[in-house]
């Protein structure tokens, strides 16, 4: 194994794992810590941790079990993988789950950077944006969990770290890998742990990966990661992405309540009238068993068409719930929901299946008893194919998407991938 990578999330494990396979990395995600060997031929082992909104000792808990595999496999760098938007609070856990891999790791200076050009996320000056406008006046600012208000990611880092934290400007990043290794060398001297680093497109990212190739660790969203594979004499290759041919009905579930979400749901509504069916959780609170109502819904309707079901719904109605239920409750019901219809979903024949939303999809692939994916081609930047096989020996085709991800059209395009 090449690079070992750690993800916080389901979706965002996938996110990295596609940039890598289109740089040509042969790359394997695992649900969880696997309890064998890495599997044979894989250059990268994304290890998919639901730690996102854990409490940080958790969090550090689960990230140094991810640690101690992928150093026994022989990873040769380690890549903590965060939200491209740094999702988290002051408490954590991007600050807490870097420190304490530093410490395992023996290593006094890493980089922080979850700049994704390819999906609107930029760093500048140490500021974060989501497409043309600061993070803390986008989306993120009223996420039911994280929400995203100082833009700044010094601040936000230096908040979660124990370590002094920096800044490497895109000035310094536009003129190449070895202004970035100086930059580097000149912060690591004057006793800066950790430096948050600009970048404005893919040219950045790749000046990154040259300049990193040595850090023992590095944490970041998943562009970063798309300057790596060359460190280790990889190039983009098509049979990185292979996948077996796709089989059985095709079926979203979406739990996210991102704008990009919402979006997308209205969208696949529009075109495709009378095949979604929506889960209410004042319903599920109330004790209705709204999964099994969803699988009754589906299953005259499986076919050649796709279908929805989806949880998604706009920020006045979210925090309706949430305030009836709590946000930890509504979250859970929801979860829960989902993914017993994903599981009722594939076992009555779906064999290409779409899930939206980072936790929707922890849920669901627990619930499939899915424990490693193999990355395929790209629908959108950050959103693979992938092929799983589930705890029943069923094979799927599987999408894993970010909520924030995709563009309006996203679901349909992702069957036309497949065709």
């Amino acid at each position: 194994m090449k690079l070992g990578c750690i993800a916080d999330d389901f979706t965002g494990a996938t996110d990295l794992a596609n940039n890598l396979v289109r740089s040509g990395m042969r790359t394997v995600q695992t649900i969880g810590v696997p309890g064998g060997d890495a599997p044979a031929g894989a250059d990268a082992v994304v290890v998919a941790l639901k730690s996102r909104t854990l409490p940080a000792a958790e969090a550090v808990a689960q990230s140094l079990v991810a640690l101690r595999w992928l150093r026994a496999q022989g990873a040769r760098q380690i890549y903590f993988k965060v939200c491209s938007t740094f999702d988290s609070t002051d408490r954590g856990n991007i600050g807490p789950v870097t420190e304490a891999l530093m410490d395992a790791l023996g290593c006094d200076f890493t980089i922080a950077c979850p700049a994704f050009p390819a999906n609107g996320r930029t760093v500048y000056k140490g500021y974060l944006f989501t497409g043309d406008v600061l993070l803390s006046e986008g989306s993120m600012r009223e996420h039911p969990l994280t929400p995203m208000t100082d833009p700044s990611l010094v601040r936000v880092m230096q908040r979660q770290s124990r370590r002094r934290v920096g800044l490497i400007e895109q000035a310094v990043v536009h003129r190449g890998s070895e202004a970035i290794a100086q930059r580097m060398r000149e912060l690591r001297d004057a006793g800066v742990g950790i430096a948050i680093v600009d970048a404005l497109d893919d040219a950045d990212l790749h000046a990154m990966g040259r300049a990193f190739a040595t850090l023992p660790l590095l944490t970041a969203g998943s562009g970063v990661a798309i300057g790596l594979p060359a460190n280790f004499g990889l190039v983009p290759s098509a049979g990185a992405a292979e996948l077996p041919e796709p089989q059985g009905s095709r079926a979203i579930v979406s739990g996210s309540c991102s704008t990009a979400s919402n979006a997308q749901v209205a969208a696949f509504l529009a075109r495709h009238p009378g095949r979604g069916f929506a889960i209410d959780p004042l319903r599920l609170a109330d004790g209705t068993d709204m999964a099994a109502q969803a699988l009754d819904w589906a299953a005259p309707r499986m076919g050649s068409e796709p279908l929805l079901v989806y949880a998604t719904a706009q920020p006045e109605a979210v925090k309706a719930v949430q305030a009836r239920l709590g946000v930890e409750k509504a979250g859970t019901l929801v979860e829960q929901a989902l993914a017993q219809v994903a599981a009722g979903l594939v076992h009555s024949g779906t064999g290409q299946l779409v899930v939206a939303g980072g936790e929707t999809s922890g849920a669901c692939v627990q619930a499939l008893g899915v424990r490693s994916l193999r990355i395929g081609a790209q629908i959108d930047p950050g959103v693979p194919w992938c092929h799983a096989v589930t705890g029943n020996g069923q094979p799927l085709h599987l999408v894993l998407k970010s909520g924030n991800f995709g563009t309006t059209d996203f679901f349909d395009k992702a069957f036309e991938v497949q065709r």
